[in-house]
C-alpha cells in the first residue's frame, strides 16, 4: 500500500443501501483462562463463559456499538468431533483454521441479517456457500446472573479454500433479554469497533466473495480495497500494505486472512497508560496504539482514540 487508508465515519444514509452490519468477530484460542486473561490485561471486561450444545464455548467482549469479539475455544472435543461428523460447518471450519493456522487466531466475521435462509440461497447461487446452514440454542448469563436463551441461525460464506477465514449470516431469532450494560464499561474506553482488517497476497480472488456476504461494493484497487458497512469498515489489504500500515508482518496467505482490529477509544492516553501498567508491549504508529497479536488474542489490536 503507498498510503494509509483510515477507517471512514459512518453516518445514516452513508453506506451502500442493503450493506450488511458487522455483527461479531470469532477469534479461536486454545483456552479461554488464557484468552480472559489477555482481555483483562488490555482493559476490556469479559463475559461469563457461555457454552455451545456442539462443543465450543466462548468468553465475549460486548461494546457499546452492539458489536463483539468471540474468543472461541473447545470445551468438549468429543462433542465437537460429532458435531462434524454430523455436518456442522460452524464447528467444521474451526477445526480446519486451527490445523491450518494454530488455535489462536480470527477466523471468520459475522454480519446480522434478518433473513439466513436468503442468505444462504444467495451463497449457493454465487457458488460461495461453505455448507450446509446452521440453526442453535444456548444459554445466556449476563455479569448480575440473569439468564436467557439465546437462538440463532446462520448461513455461511467462504472462498475456494477449505482452510481459510471465512464470513457467515447470522439471524438472531431470540435474543437475550438480559442487561448487557456492565459488560460494555471497559478500563480502556473501548466504545466499538470500527474497522477490522483482512489480508490476502491475491485479494482480487476475495473481493467478490466479501462484496457478496457484505452486500457492499468494493472501493479501492491494487493494495488496499474498502468495504463500507453500516457501523464499521472492512479492509482487504496485501501483505506488504498491512506491514506498511501497522508495522507487523502478515506472511504471504492466498487465502483470506483476518489480521486486525480497530477499536474506537475516548482517550488514547488512557489506553497507553493501561498498557504501561499491564506490561503489555505496544506501539505507538501516528494516531494508532498497535498492540501484536499473542495467545489469547489471535488478531492484532488497533486502538484509536475517537470524540
Amino acid at each position: 500500500m503507498t498510503e494509509t487508508m483510515p477507517a471512514r465515519p459512518h453516518s445514516p444514509g452513508a453506506y451502500p443501501p442493503g450493506a450488511y452490519s458487522l455483527d461479531h468477530l470469532v477469534l479461536p484460542t486454545a483456552s479461554l483462562d488464557v484468552a480472559r486473561a489477555r482481555l483483562v490485561s488490555l482493559g476490556f471486561v469479559v463475559a461469563p463463559t457461555g457454552t455451545h450444545p456442539f462443543g465450543t464455548e466462548n468468553c465475549c467482549v460486548f461494546l457499546e456499538d452492539g458489536i463483539y469479539l468471540e474468543p472461541l475455544a473447545v470445551g468438549n472435543a468429543q462433542a465437537a468431533a460429532k458435531a462434524i461428523a454430523d455436518g456442522n460447518v460452524f464447528v467444521a471450519r474451526d477445526r480446519a483454521y486451527r490445523d491450518s493456522c494454530g488455535n489462536e487466531g480470527f477466523s471468520a466475521l459475522v454480519l446480522g441479517t434478518q433473513n439466513a435462509d436468503a442468505d444462504h440461497a444467495r451463497y449457493v447461487e454465487a457458488g460461495l456457500s461453505a455448507g450446509g446452514m446452521l440453526s442453535f440454542s444456548r444459554a445466556f448469563t449476563d455479569a448480575a446472573g440473569n439468564s436467557d436463551t439465546a437462538s440463532f441461525k446462520l448461513a455461511f460464506a467462504s472462498g475456494n479454500g477449505a482452510t481459510d477465514a471465512f464470513l457467515f449470516a447470522c439471524e438472531r431469532i431470540n435474543a437475550p433479554k438480559v442487561d448487557r450494560g456492565a459488560l460494555q464499561v471497559h478500563a480502556n474506553g473501548a466504545t466499538g469497533i470500527i474497522e477490522v482488517v483482512a489480508v490476502s497476497s491475491e485479494p482480487s480472488e476475495q473481493r467478490r466473495l466479501i462484496s457478496i456476504a457484505t452486500r457492499s461494493p468494493a472501493t479501492g484497487q491494487g493494495s488496499s480495497t474498502a468495504f463500507d458497512l453500516p457501523n464499521a469498515t472492512l479492509t482487504l489489504l496485501d501483505p506488504a500494505a498491512f506491514e506498511t500500515r501497522f508495522g507487523i508482518p502478515a506472511g504471504a496467505p492466498s487465502e483470506l486472512r483476518f489480521a486486525a482490529i480497530v477499536f474506537s477509544v475516548r482517550r488514547a492516553d488512557t489506553v497507553a497508560k493501561l498498557l504501561a501498567a499491564s506490561s503489555v508491549e505496544h506501539d505507538i504508529r501516528g494516531d494508532d496504539i498497535v498492540v501484536r497479536p499473542v495467545s489469547g488474542q489471535g488478531a492484532a489490536f488497533v486502538f484509536q482514540e475517537k470524540a
